[in-house]
C-alpha cells in the first residue's frame, strides 16, 4: 500500500519548527505493515497545498496531511482541499458543536474566528478531536483516501491512533514486527564489527542502525510471518551486545531506572555541578520517584562545594574543583547529608570556556557512593556545551543502572 505524508505549514520550511508529526506518523504505519512512500512538505500557500494534495493523491493509496487546520486567516488546509476534490466549503454542523463544547469545558466563550474550523468539504467525513478544537476530515481525491489532521502534535497522536490507522488498518497487510535495542556507550563501527555474522544478508530479518543522540538504536525488522525467526536473531544480536543493552522498544534509561530503584529498594542523593540539575530534573520525571529520590544539589560554585557538601576547601584548592578527589568528596558528603543509600556526583568543564591544556572542556569526573565506598571517573567528552551537559548525565545515569543491578 503506497502511504504518502503531507506536511502543511510556512514555520516547517523556515526551520522555526522541527516537523516531528511525519516521523511519528512514519513510526506507526510501520508499525500497522505499511511504510512512507513520499514525504512533501509545502508552505501556508493555498495553490501549493492544491498542487501537492493533487500530486500525492494521483500517486498514493492514502495521504496523511498535518497542519494548517487552525482559526488564523494563513490556514488554508480546509478550502485547499475543498478545491483539489471539486467541492465546495460548507458548515459542519457536528464540527460547529464540537467547537461549542470544547470551550464550554474550557470556560472559554467561543470566538468568531473559530467557526472557520467548522468549514469542511462536503461529503467529507469527519474525524473527532477529542483533545482540541479543529475536526480533522477524511475526503477522496482521485481514488487516493486524503485525511487532514491538525498540527498540533498531541491533538495529531491522539487522532492517527483513534479514526485514521484503525480504518486503515483494514486495508493493510499483517504488520511487520519490530525489535528496537537500545545501546549506549560503543559506536556504530563497533556494534556493526561485534554483529558481522549474526545475520544473513538479504535474509528475512533486516538490520537497521539509527543514532538518536547519545544512544544508538539497533533495528531488527521482519514480517508477521518470520515472527519466530526475528525472536531467535534478537536473542543473538541481545547476546553479543548485552554490556551495552540498557532498554529495547519505548522503554528508556529514565524508565529502567525507575523500575531498578523500586525493585532495590534504595535511595539516592545527587551533588551535580556542571549539569546544574539536569540528572535530578530526569530522575523526577518519573512517577513515583520519591519513593527513592531524597534530594538534589546543585553545588555550581567551590563556596557551595564545601558550605553544603562539606568538601574542603583546601582539597578544591590542591586538586581543583574538576577532579577525582573532589567528585568523590561531592558524592560522600551528598551521601552523608541525605542519609541516602547511593549518591552521584558529577563536576566539569562545559565550556566554552574554561578548558586547560591538562583539563580541557569536556573534562568530566563522576563519582558514586555507598556504605562500601566511593569512586570516581574521569570522562573526556567532545562536543559544545550542551552536548558535554548532555552526554555527562546520560552517563551518570547509566551508572547508576550498572551500580543497581550488581545489589542483591
Amino acid at each position: 500500500m503506497r502511504v504518502s505524508v503531507l506536511s502543511i505549514g510556512d514555520e516547517l520550511l523556515s526551520g522555526e519548527v522541527v516537523d516531528t508529526n511525519a516521523a511519528h506518523i512514519a513510526d506507526r504505519l510501520y508499525e500497522a505493515g505499511a511504510r512512507v512512500f513520499r514525504h512533501v512538505t509545502v508552505p501556508d500557500d493555498e495553490d501549493a497545498i492544491v498542487e501537492a494534495i493533487l500530486e500525492l493523491a494521483g500517486s498514493s493509496d492514502a495521504v496523511i496531511a498535518t497542519g494548517g487546520l487552525g482559526p488564523t486567516p494563513d490556514d488554508y488546509t480546509a478550502q485547499a482541499a475543498a478545491r483539489a476534490a471539486g467541492v465546495p466549503l460548507e458548515l459542519s454542523q457536528e464540527a460547529l458543536d464540537h467547537l461549542a463544547r470544547f470551550e464550554e469545558r474550557i470556560a472559554r466563550p467561543l470566538h468568531p474566528s473559530n467557526k472557520r474550523q467548522a468549514l469542511v468539504p462536503r461529503g467529507c467525513r469527519l474525524i473527532p478531536n477529542p483533545l482540541g478544537t479543529a475536526c480533522g476530515f477524511t475526503v477522496g481525491i482521485r481514488g487516493a483516501e486524503i485525511s487532514f489532521l491538525p498540527g498540533v502534535p498531541f491533538e495529531m497522536e491522539r487522532m492517527l491512533a483513534d479514526t485514521v490507522l484503525p480504518a486503515l488498518g483494514k486495508r493493510l497487510p499483517a504488520p511487520w514486527r519490530r525489535i528496537t535495542l537500545r545501546l549506549f556507550g560503543i559506536p556504530e563501527a563497533a556494534i556493526a564489527e561485534r554483529l558481522e555474522g549474526a545475520l544473513s544478508g538479504g535474509g528475512p530479518v533486516q538490520l537497521a542502525y539509527c543514532v538518536k543522540y547519545p544512544e544508538i538504536h539497533v533495528i531488527l525488522r521482519a514480517a508477521a510471518a518470520d515472527a519466530a525467526l526475528l525472536e531467535t536473531t534478537a536473542a543473538a544480536v541481545r547476546e553479543r551486545l548485552a554490556e551495552f543493552l540498557f532498554a529495547e522498544d519505548g522503554d528508556t534509561m529514565d524508565c529502567v531506572l525507575a523500575r531498578l530503584f523500586r525493585e532495590k529498594k534504595v535511595t539516592l542523593s545527587l551533588a551535580e555541578s556542571c549539569t546544574g540539575g539536569m540528572i535530578a530534573s530526569r530522575i523526577t520525571a518519573m512517577a513515583g520517584s520519591s519513593a527513592y529520590f531524597l534530594e538534589g544539589n546543585v553545588t555550581y560554585s567551590n563556596e557551595a562545594k564545601t558550605r553544603m557538601l562539606g568538601v574542603p576547601a583546601e582539597l578544591i584548592e590542591q586538586h581543583g574543583a574538576v577532579s577525582a578527589e573532589v567528585a568523590r568528596a561531592m558524592a560522600e558528603g551528598a551521601r552523608k547529608a541525605a542519609g541516602s543509600d547511593l549518591a552521584v556526583s558529577v563536576t566539569g568543564i562545559a565550556g566554552p570556556d574554561g578548558g586547560t591544556a591538562e583539563k580541557p572542556v569536556g573534562t568530566v569526573y563522576i563519582g558514586i557512593a555507598d556504605a562500601t565506598g566511593c569512586r570516581a571517573e574521569r570522562f573526556n567528552f567532545q562536543g559544545d556545551r550542551t552536548r558535554v551537559r548532555s552526554i555527562t548525565t546520560f552517563t551518570a545515569l547509566d551508572w547508576l543502572r550498572k551500580h543497581l543491578l550488581t545489589l542483591h
